[in-house]
C-alpha cells in the first residue's frame, strides 16, 4: 500500500531536468524582456545608451535666457549614479556648494524610475519634473538634471555638458575660480581621453553588465581592459591623464573607477582585475579621492543599494554585499612627483 502511494507521488512530480529546463526558459524570457526595457540593445545584443534630450547652456550672452547667478540653479542627482556624481565632484572642486543647491533622488523599482526624497515643484518623481519642464515628454527621466528655479525648467541633463558649465560659468561666485578643469591648451588631449574612456570604460562597464549575448560581453570586456591597460601605462609618467593638473577627463574617469571594485567587478562581470590591483591606476584613484571635497561626494552605501538592490535582472535576490572596505583609498598615493622629471 505504502509502495503504491510512493509510486503515485513520484509519477505526479516533474523530473529535475524538466524543472530546470522550464525554469531556465521562463527566467531567460523574463530576463530578456526586462533587459530590453532597462538597457536598449542593437541586433548584436550590445547595450546602446540613449542620447540626452535637454542640451541648453548657461552663459552671460545677452541672448541667453539662462544667466549665471547664485541660488538660481539646482542639481538633481542620484548618489549611486556615476554620471550625476561627476557634477558633484566639479561642484566640490570649484567651491560651488553655496551657489548651486542639490536635491537627492533615489531609484524606485516599484515606480520604475527616480523618486524625489521629498516633494518639490509639486512633483514626487523625476518623471513628473520632466513633464513640468516639457509637457508631453516621452523620453527617459535621468540624472543629473541642471534645473532652473526661475523658469521652472531643465537647462541640461547631459553630464558631460553640465560639468563644463559648472567649470566655466560660475567663476565669479566660486570659492576656487582659479581652478580651470578644461583649459584651452589641453582641450584636444582632454577630448582624446574623454572619447576613449566614455566608450570603453564609462559606458564600457555597462556594455559588459548589460550585454545580452556572450559575443557582446566579450567585445566590451576586451575593450574595457585594453583601455585600462593603456591608462595604466600613461599614468606611469603623468600624475593625471593630461599632465600635472587635474582636468575634466580625470573627473569623468574617477566616478567609474570609484565604483569599479565596489560593483562593476562583480555585478557587471568586469572581474579580470580590480582597480586596486593596478599599481598606477590604484594610486591615481587614491589621489583623486583625496582631493579636497571629493570624498564627501562618494556615498558607498547608496552605490551598493542602488546597484545591488535595484538592478533586479542582474541581482534577482536583491542581496547587498557587506563589503568592500574602502579605507585603503585614504592610504598615501605618492603621486606628487610623477612626471616632474620629464
Amino acid at each position: 500500500m505504502s509502495q503504491s502511494i510512493e509510486t503515485k507521488k513520484k509519477g505526479k512530480s516533474l523530473p529535475p531536468k524538466a524543472i530546470i529546463t522550464l525554469g531556465k526558459f521562463i527566467w531567460t524570457t523574463l530576463w530578456q524582456i526586462m533587459m530590453s526595457q532597462m538597457a536598449p540593445r542593437n541586433q548584436a545584443g550590445e547595450y546602446i545608451r540613449p542620447n540626452s534630450f535637454f542640451r541648453k547652456s548657461i552663459s552671460k550672452d545677452a541672448s541667453n535666457p539662462y544667466q549665471p547667478a547664485p541660488g538660481r540653479y539646482k542639481l538633481y542627482v542620484g548618489m549611486g549614479c556615476p554620471w550625476a556624481h561627476r557634477t558633484l565632484v566639479v561642484r566640490a572642486l570649484k567651491g560651488l556648494s553655496d551657489v548651486i543647491s542639490v536635491s537627492i533622488v533615489s531609484p524606485s523599482p516599484e515606480e520604475g524610475g527616480w523618486v524625489l526624497n521629498q516633494e518639490e515643484e509639486g512633483c514626487r518623481s523625476l518623471a513628473q519634473l520632466y513633464q513640468l519642464a516639457e509637457p508631453g515628454y516621452t523620453g527617459r527621466s535621468t540624472v543629473p538634471v541642471l534645473w532652473d528655479n526661475q523658469t521652472k525648467t531643465i537647462v541640461n541633463n547631459e553630464s558631460s555638458e553640465i560639468i563644463v558649465i559648472l567649470n566655466e560659468q560660475f567663476n565669479e561666485f566660486a570659492l576656487h575660480p582659479e581652478l580651470d578643469l578644461y583649459p584651452e591648451q589641453l582641450r584636444e588631449k582632454i577630448e582624446y581621453w574623454n572619447e576613449k574612456i566614455y566608450h570603453s570604460v564609462n559606458n564600457g562597464v555597462y556594455r559588459c553588465g548589460f550585454a545580452q549575448t556572450q559575443a557582446a560581453y566579450n567585445k566590451a570586456c576586451e575593450e574595457l581592459f585594453a583601455t585600462l591597460d593603456e591608462i595604466e601605462a600613461a599614468l606611469e609618467t603623468n600624475r593625471y591623464l593630461c599632465g600635472e593638473k587635474v582636468t575634466l577627463a580625470d573627473v569623468r574617469l574617477f566616478t567609474t573607477l570609484f565604483r569599479f571594485d565596489i560593483v562593476y567587478y562583480g555585478l557587471f562581470k568586469c572581474n579580470r582585475k580590480r582597480i586596486q590591483d593596478y599599481q598606477n591606476l590604484g594610486a591615481y584613484l587614491r589621489d583623486l579621492y583625496q582631493l579636497p571635497g571629493v570624498a564627501d561626494t562618494c556615498d558607498l552605501d547608496s552605490i551598493k543599494r542602488d546597484y545591488y538592490g535595484n538592478l533586479f535582472p542582474l541581482n534577482p535576490g536583491g542581496i547587498i554585499p557587506s563589503g568592500p572596505d574602502i579605507t585603503n583609498l585614504l592610504e598615501p598615493h605618492n603621486r606628487e612627483t610623477v612626471g616632474q622629471n620629464k
